[in-house]
């Protein structure tokens, strides 16, 4: 795939070929990811929150005995004593759910709800992920502001862009972006209605993402700018195609890494083909040592019948 490299101005300068943005858009295995990549705080209750009651094990299960509940018309739960005169108890419910100050009955646990992603899964939701935010008609849908999305996308500046100053980063932004420039730049304003109270009193837009190489860096106030190492699928897809800028280096550093993801992958299989089967070995080794012993049986036997032989030669030439 030919991508354009623009230069400050807007225009081409150069084409690179990648083969980063040719993975087919999984909306699946993305909104899956998102989903795991969710921070979530832990909440649950107070351990053993409605258990510390002395109620368990104080009535008596049996009928016509001192501390029983049956014959009464009581239900048969767990009961503390709140009061007691001879052998008349004044009970009150305890611990179960439906008795006033109980346990909770389904509780949550104070777990995350983590979700485990596979490597090759991962792999696949970030590439996904990289051929969502390079459709045009996909970005126009997160966007309802803009009318329509100019230029040829995905975008890829050349890193000399990186080295701009602010104001004249903002005016290349312009002339690259055109419309899509009003979405690009963070916005931050009072929220309408009841939310002001309830610890969310502003609200803001995404902005522009701007993904630069590990080695390069780049600090610009209203755009989130963002290594190749520290990418992830929520920073690309989360709400729909988030409006994304490229650096030449941090395409290169991409290419760089699912090259050598592959790499790794042909290295793991041809070491799986030499690996050697032990069973196989074991049985060589045996079928060696068998023949050997073999060997070694047949060569004393013949050994011993010349000795025998020889004993009898001697024998005969001494009676002689």
């Amino acid at each position: 795939m030919k991508l354009q490299v623009l230069n400050k101005e807007g225009k081409k300068v150069k084409e690179m070929d990648t083969k980063l943005f040719e993975e087919p858009v999984r909306i699946d295995i993305i909104s899956k990811v998102l989903e795991a990549e969710k921070l979530k705080q832990p909440f649950a209750n107070k351990f053993r929150a409605g258990m510390d009651r002395s109620a368990s094990g104080n009535v008596r299960h049996r009928r016509h005995v001192w501390k029983s509940h049956y014959g009464r018309g009581m239900s048969r739960i767990p009961r503390k004593a709140m009061s007691r005169r001879g052998t008349q108890f004044s009970w009150v419910g305890a611990i179960v759910p439906f008795a006033r100050g109980g346990r909770r009955a389904h509780p949550p646990k104070g777990s995350t709800g983590l979700v485990k992603i596979n490597r090759k899964e991962a792999i696949k939701a970030l590439l996904s992920s990289l051929s969502y935010v390079a459709d045009s008609k996909q970005v126009e849908k997160k966007y309802a502001t803009i009318d329509k999305v100019e230029g040829n996308f995905p975008l890829i500046v050349e890193d000399k862009v990186i080295e701009l100053k602010t104001g004249e980063f903002l005016k290349s932004l312009e002339k690259i972006l055109g419309d899509a420039f009003k979405v690009a730049i963070q916005e931050k304003s009072v929220r309408a209605g009841k939310g002001k109270m309830r610890g969310r009193k502003y609200k803001q837009n995404a902005g522009l993402l701007f993904v630069v190489a590990s080695k390069e860096d780049k600090n610009v106030n209203g755009i989130d700018v963002i290594k190749v190492s520290d990418l992830s699928v929520s920073d690309l897809a989360s709400g729909g195609a988030r409006l994304t800028l490229f650096s030449e280096g941090a395409i290169k550093e991409l290419e760089g890494i699912f090259e050598g993801e592959n790499e790794s992958k042909t290295k793991d299989v041809k070491e799986k083909k030499k690996r050697v089967d032990v069973r196989k070995v074991k049985k060589e080794v045996r079928k060696k040592r068998i023949s050997k012993s073999i060997k070694d049986t047949r060569g004393k036997s013949s050994s011993s019948e010349k000795k025998s032989d020889d004993g009898d030669n001697k024998s005969k030439g001494d009676k002689k």
